[in-house]
């Protein structure tokens, strides 16, 4: 019978380094063996793809919350459905840059989306699959706007006021301190070798003798 595979997320506000992470947390996993498979949110797919596309797009200032919860959601079901599940039930390790959480952060605490509105999607389109262990990587708005800012052209999101960023952070916060079983919070504002070390030493428990 092959074990299932293990699903870790790492969530956070723009300019958190995530991107930074996930290859640090690859290559330590591909050190000792193990070969994770590297998603995204939005996108991960052909179809996830092309909505992060329209979500992105800074051309599409007029879309309303309601239409950007629903496109998440459209994107993160075919993701589910078409990468995530597959992987995992192979045995395969999967490392996601962002999944439902974002939800709750971004559509709900950002956007002002209902919490329950964003649970009902969250249990028809993810098909009750939960990350195994969420790394939230925290860091105070201002320095992760000027971390983000030069990385070229502003998103349609990024391009957003230090308010809803403020509104982004304070709900993944408030989701860690939720479920504390799932989330390891980590100071952004070290040195990248400092995040990786702390985010392997939380991963730590997964893996067991492999990592």
């Amino acid at each position: 019978m092959i074990e299932r595979g293990r699903l870790i997320t790492l969530e956070g506000g723009e300019g958190a380094g995530k991107s930074t992470l996930l290859e640090g947390l690859r290559a330590h996993l591909e050190s000792h063996g193990v070969d994770p498979l590297l998603a995204r949110e939005p996108g991960g797919t052909a179809l996830g793809e092309q909505v992060r596309t329209i979500l992105l797009d800074p051309a599409q200032r007029s879309m309303c919350a309601e239409s950007e919860l629903l496109l998440m959601f459209a994107s993160r079901a075919q993701l589910v459905r078409e990468t995530l599940e597959p992987a995992l039930a192979a045995g395969r390790w999967v490392l996601c840059d962002r999944y439902v959480d974002a939800s709750y952060a971004y559509q709900g605490g950002g956007r002002g989306q209902p919490v329950e509105r964003i649970a009902a999607l969250e249990r028809w389109a993810c098909a009750g699959l939960k990350p195994d262990l969420t790394l939230l990587l925290d860091l105070p708005v201002a320095d992760g706007r000027a971390r983000a800012a030069g990385r070229g052209e502003a998103d349609r999101i990024e391009v957003e006021a230090d308010g809803f960023f403020e509104r982004v952070r304070t709900a993944y916060r408030a989701r860690a301190v939720d479920e504390p079983h799932r989330f390891r919070v980590i100071d952004a504002g070290q040195p990248p070798e400092a995040v990786l070390r702390a985010a392997i030493a939380a991963t730590a428990h997964l893996f067991g003798a492999t990592a």
